[in-house]
């Protein structure tokens, strides 16, 4: 049974940081449920405002909806009475309705809606997904713009009122105008998260278009670091946000941009770094090189930002 009412949920997750776990797998690529436990368990102690489990970082794509659901549930029991717990769904309509169902009945407080596999889609196509998952659960719903899965403002404008249960947008384009027709068109019905690869890169300037929030992937690894630099943007402090982006954020993108992939590969690096290692990542993904991963150690050190040390604990 869910804590939060879809309004209730998207008033929590608007005002603070929110991630998306890693998926720990074991050394044959499967689940480590004694791992993924203690990731979860230490990334709730802090002050999160969500946590999505089996989403783009956790690897939710290589899941199967059986280990979707295990994953969920997993992270209900371990981080749902400390923050609020999201699902995802994903692939074509009938399995997102599935994954939707096996959500609510793992106990998430939501889900994040994911572009449907492979196929274009227009707007009465994305119209009808949305409205098979929204009508098929009663806990919160969030859509994904991104990729083939790219909402008009009047879609999301007729999802929402159609549906109690649809409470936000999290976008992945970057693209400004469109965002803000959806947001202009939408207003307060809506709470809109930043989504973007490294989302901390962007932070500051969607701030400015209505997007409180953003989904940090290095709050996995570097959580204190990761939620001073939200509070950074919340206060708009461009001095100690750009402060921030020179020291960790523009040199581990030039890591994570050595291979296609490293998005969510460099996550998994970053555990290994600091000593709490989930696994590998399963295919088509790669791990980390060896010199990639000591550069990132190394940057992670060099930027004094390393989980407990001395130089967070005096910031």
């Amino acid at each position: 049974m869910t804590q939060y009412s879809p309004a209730e949920l998207a008033a929590k997750l608007k005002d603070g940081l929110l991630s998306f776990p890693v998926t720990a797998f074991d050394a044959d690529l499967q689940i480590d449920e004694a791992a993924y436990r203690s990731h979860l368990d230490w990334q709730a102690s802090f002050d999160v405002a969500g946590l999505f489990a089996a989403g783009g970082t956790g690897e939710g794509f290589s899941l199967s909806p059986a280990e979707s659901s295990r994953v969920v549930a997993m992270a209900v029991d371990v981080a749902g009475t400390r923050t609020p717990v999201l699902a995802s769904a994903g692939g074509p309509t009938y399995q997102a309705v599935e994954n939707a169902r096996a959500a609510e009945a793992a106990g998430a407080e939501g889900l994040l809606l994911l572009p449907p596999y492979l196929t274009e889609c227009d707007q009465e196509g994305l119209l009808a997904h949305v409205d098979a998952v929204c009508a098929a659960t009663n806990i919160a719903v969030i859509v994904y713009n991104r990729a083939n899965a790219i909402y008009g403002a009047d879609t999301v404008a007729a999802l929402a009122e159609r549906h109690p249960n649809f409470i936000g947008f999290k976008d992945a384009t970057g693209d400004i105008e469109a965002v803000t027709r959806v947001v202009a068109k939408n207003g307060d019905r809506l709470f809109y998260l930043g989504g973007l690869p490294t989302a901390e890169t962007f932070a500051l300037p969607m701030l400015q278009l209505g997007m409180s929030t953003y989904s940090s992937a290095m709050y996995n690894f570097v959580p204190e670091f990761a939620l001073e630099f939200y509070a950074d943007v919340r206060r708009q402090d461009r001095a100690a946000v750009t402060e921030k982006l020179n020291r960790f954020v523009l040199p581990y993108l030039e890591i994570r941009d050595r291979v296609k992939g490293y998005g969510v590969s460099i996550v998994k690096g970053g555990l290994k770094a600091v000593g709490r290692d989930a696994g590998s990542v399963r295919p088509p993904l790669q791990d980390l090189t060896e010199r990639d991963l000591a550069d990132l150690a190394d940057l992670i050190d060099a930027a004094g930002i390393r989980p407990g040390s001395a130089a967070l604990q005096n910031a």
